[in-house]
């Protein structure tokens, strides 16, 4: 190990605050009795032998929790003080390793709404942009010692103008008048500046094409639960990370303050948990990801009489949530339960109206199971023109393994004042593709309501090219008589295809939970899988968005199910039985 170089630590006033919370923080910690013990993630709840806090033995954090209570304040004036909860987090977040670097390059902070992430996070944005928030060297007596940042960049990163406005209205009140003057800090909307605009607190919601590039020290990405593909999230939080990566020192860093999300929306707040997950079964290798979070366990109940004790064990430190409002709003019926458990519970849990549970879906995952070229399958297509996604899948006969062949949806990033519409050319070639690959039973197309210039659909042109080329080669047919005859055409609008899609989704949601069905594992499909929702028709449960104009898409899940009902209306007809059979040639097949 290398020698440590000692440097002199400033006198900077503020060691009164910092023996405040080291007195604070060494006593023995009461393990309260709980009625419902809570879910602990992260180093923040580990305790040693003897009952007390588990600290990190380097930290920053010491001199930054004594900058904040010097130069930051409550509201009402009353100088700036963590509970000892935040006060935990805080040391760990600016946890060090034996060379001085940070032992998290990232962080995720998820609590009950109204624990009070914003003012932590502006906090951090405060002292990450004035305070001591880099690694200086080591004390004569090994401990670490802080410094400022010089030329602070910190930004506060949202999907919304709206959520930005979360922290930053907190700026204006948070710095004392002594700090105003000290740093000559000038608040904006949208901006804090000071030191003669060498440092800079700004509030993003650019596209991810003009945030790409920058190199801000600290970011704080506000309420990932919502950050997700139709509001290009996963590109905003992809840059950010990228940004910080590269940093110069190697210091920058991204916190992600977040509720519990939504299971299968695919959010960050999805994708950090899976990634945490992913670590603590030690599946991969940690990549420095610090997640702390407080839950009310699977079984906690949401009724009137025991969500008091619920809400308590789960709220931490923050004893200034009304625990009465809370149960009020629980027990408003125009609440979902889900809805309740995420926000009040800080736990991750489905709506009531989802079709499928992600974690069901995952269960039919076959990762080694492959088509092959030569193969017998039968596919069936759901076509748009831009507002919904297009979308091609397929299923083997033998066994009825699932497989996506393509899907086009406007990208998030596309300028909305910029027409977007499904290249079709694109669409006919992975379909070309397909035939040649595989024996195809069977295909049926939903042309979907979109228009052409001329007045006609979209798909028309595409679908009667595909039922004159293919149709000869068939076994089944999408319409066999009557004047909508066709090869291909299948209108779900028609209300005898109606009826038999519904009886599709029952089969097919059946199969999903007895495990009689495997898929590719294709992300997307799992996405629309868990975007779809159980809506009642004239024949039963059949499945749709959650609102008309919901940008989150089901088409993949509409294909997954064709498909399905395709398969077992071939098995049961006459021609399958009499058809010339073929084996696959051993090659697996990547169409798109």
């Amino acid at each position: 190990m290398a020698r440590r170089r000692s440097v002199e630590r400033q006198d900077d006033g503020h060691d009164e605050v910092i023996r405040w919370y080291r007195e604070r923080l060494a006593e023995v910690a009461p393990r309260p009795e709980l009625e419902w013990e809570p879910k602990l993630i992260g180093p923040t709840w580990q305790r040693n032998p003897d009952g007390t806090w588990r600290l990190p033995e380097a930290t920053l954090g010491w001199e930054f929790l004594g900058w904040c209570g010097v130069w930051l304040q409550h509201s009402r004036g009353v100088p700036w003080r963590f509970t000892d909860e935040q006060a935990r987090f805080i040391l760990w977040w600016f946890a060090l390793d034996e060379a001085g670097s940070f032992a998290y390059r990232d962080g995720v902070l998820q609590r009950l709404k109204g624990w009070g992430k914003d003012p932590v996070g502006a906090c951090l944005c405060a002292g990450e942009a004035l305070g001591p928030s880099r690694f200086a060297g080591w004390a004569s007596d090994g401990t670490p010692i802080a410094t400022d940042s010089p030329e602070a960049w910190v930004q506060t990163a949202a999907v919304s103008l709206e959520q930005t406005k979360n922290t930053m209205r907190l700026f204006p009140s948070l710095f004392t008048a002594e700090a105003k003057e000290h740093y000559r800090i000038q608040v904006g909307k949208e901006t804090v500046n000071a030191l003669g605009d060498s440092r800079l607190i700004q509030a993003v919601t650019s596209s991810p094409s003009t945030l790409e590039g920058a190199r801000a020290t600290f970011v704080l990405l506000n309420e990932t639960h919502h950050w997700d593909s139709s509001n290009s999230g996963h590109e905003m939080a992809a840059v950010i990370e990228r940004n910080a990566t590269k940093s110069a020192d190697g210091a920058a860093r991204t916190l992600r303050i977040t509720n519990a999300y939504e299971p299968g929306q695919d959010s960050v707040a999805e994708q950090d948990r899976e990634a945490w997950e992913a670590v603590d079964a030690g599946r991969v290798v940690d990549s420095g990801l610090l997640y702390d979070s407080l839950e009310a366990p699977p079984k906690a109940p949401l009724t009137v009489e025991d969500a008091p004790a619920v809400i308590r064990s789960i709220r931490g430190d923050a004893s200034w949530l009304n625990v009465d409002r809370i149960v009020k709003s629980i027990a408003d019926i125009r609440n979902p339960p889900s809805r309740s458990r995420r926000f009040w519970y800080n736990m991750i849990v489905a709506a009531e109206d989802a079709w499928m549970a992600p974690y069901e879906w995952d269960a039919c995952k076959a990762g080694g199971l492959e088509v092959l070229d030569g193969e017998e399958v039968v596919l069936f297509f759901d076509g748009s023109k831009s507002d919904d996604a297009t979308a091609l899948a397929g299923c083997r006969m033998t066994d009825g393994h699932v497989i996506t062949l393509g899907v086009w949806q406007r990208p998030a990033s596309w300028d909305l004042d910029i027409p977007w519409t499904v290249p079709r050319d694109e669409v006919d070639g992975v379909v070309e593709r397909a035939f040649r690959a595989y024996k195809v039973l069977a295909f049926f197309c939903d042309p979907g309501s979109g228009k052409d210039d001329d007045g006609e659909r979209y798909w028309d042109p595409y679908l009667d090219k595909w039922g004159q080329a293919h149709g000869a080669k068939l076994i089944l047919h999408a319409v066999t008589a009557g004047p909508k005859q066709h090869a291909v055409r299948w209108d779900m609008g028609a209300p005898r295809h109606q009826e038999e899609f519904t009886d599709a989704v029952k089969r097919t949601s059946e199969d999903i939970l007895e495990r009689r069905l495997t898929h590719d594992g294709h992300k997307v499909m799992r996405t629309h899988v868990a975007n779809a929702r159980r809506r009642t028709n004239a024949w039963g449960i059949t499945i749709g968005k959650e609102h008309r104009e919901s940008p989150r898409k089901i088409d993949l899940a509409v294909c997954m199910i064709g498909a399905r009902m395709l398969r077992r209306k071939l098995l049961n007809s006459k021609q399958y039985g009499k058809r010339p059979r073929s084996r696959g040639k051993g090659r697996v097949v990547v169409l798109r």
